[in-house]
């Protein structure tokens, strides 16, 4: 007879994953005394001790913690599982939902997407994480998250990708920089000038392609991997840069107005859309977000909500495009 519960797996998990009960116990919202008694209790139910307890340091988990940890989350996926397919069979949209988000748009477009999304579906239990792109892929393919909010700068072959919108590049300069009133702005033109680079993995790849293709090294002064330091060096005088996506207010951080505009040319708009794993592309609560998130997409341009005011007039509801694509990880 089984005489342990999910509930005290999740415990076990959260604690593993955390190295200390009170951390654990914030994140599963419960008190530090329930976490304590769940884990004395399956250390009786199995017969062995699962973590050593350090007081400096926390808990670190037992060889045979370790090895019960990976099965106890794989216990966990499976309950999940089964919980969308109660609701896939009644037509609901209920259970859990795990959201990955790069980092350079997690602050403007996935809270305003999860309010309508849990809105609409009030069973849904939504979590979210932010990743630069490399750790949003690895993060997928071990099944921490269960969709992917992402840019199509590298798209794996095991990974399928939905474009939802696409984001032409432009120059992001302050608003009393000389060229700030130009419709357009020419790569060539910005040969002499200070660089502010957002430096993160394949977004810099991107940016950088434009001055490659010419023939021409743009002048690095400053590379920060924070989208809000590179606007607020901005919005300060210390240079221009290149992005897909501007701040919902049209300011820096530091409350200082910005201008975005357009690059001359045919350069490759970024498209932004959603990384599905193949696993996720069966649960109801995953097709219904993807759904969603088309239709939400869709609706924000034609009544000039979040999609639109980020991206600006130029960006378009996205469709399907052809992705680079790099081998899976062995």
């Amino acid at each position: 007879m089984i005489r342990y519960t999910l509930r005290q797996l999740e415990y076990f998990v959260a604690v593993g994953e955390a190295g200390s009960i009170t951390v654990a116990a914030g994140r599963v919202n419960v008190s530090s005394p329930s976490i304590s008694t769940a884990i004395s209790q399956l250390e009786t139910e199995f017969g062995m001790p699962l973590f050593v307890r350090q007081h400096a340091q926390g808990l670190s988990l037992t060889q045979a913690g370790r090895a019960l940890m990976d099965q106890a989350r794989a216990v966990l996926r499976e309950a999940d599982r089964l919980i969308d397919l109660a609701g896939d069979i009644s037509g609901q949209v209920r259970g859990p939902i795990t959201v990955g988000c790069m980092l350079t748009f997690a602050q403007v477009v996935l809270p305003a997407l999860r309010r309508d999304f849990v809105d609409a579906y009030p069973d849904a239990r939504f979590t979210q994480s932010e990743y630069d792109a490399n750790d949003l892929v690895s993060a997928l393919r071990r099944a921490e998250i269960d969709v992917a909010l992402a840019y199509d700068l590298v798209v794996p072959p095991d990974l399928t990708f939905i474009p939802l919108m696409a984001l032409p590049p432009f120059v992001l300069i302050a608003a009393d920089h000389p060229l700030a009133e130009r419709e357009e702005i020419a790569v060539e033109e910005l040969r002499a000038l200070p660089m502010v680079l957002l430096d993160l993995p394949q977004s810099a790849d991107y940016f950088l392609s434009f001055f490659q293709e010419k023939g021409i090294k743009p002048e690095i002064a400053e590379r920060s991997r924070d989208i809000a330091v590179v606007r607020s060096l901005v919005a300060n005088g210390f240079g221009y840069s290149i992005a897909n996506l501007r701040p919902l207010n049209g300011l820096s951080p530091d409350g200082k107005a910005l201008k975005f505009i357009p690059l001359a040319g045919e350069l490759r708009a970024l498209k932004m859309g959603l990384l599905v794993p193949p696993q996720a592309e069966t649960t109801h609560v995953v097709r219904s977000f993807v759904e969603f998130a088309q239709s939400w997409v869709h609706d924000g341009f034609s009544r000039g909500g979040v999609p639109l005011e980020v991206s600006g007039p130029q960006a378009r509801p996205a469709v399907a495009g052809t992705a680079k694509t790099v081998p899976p990880e062995s």
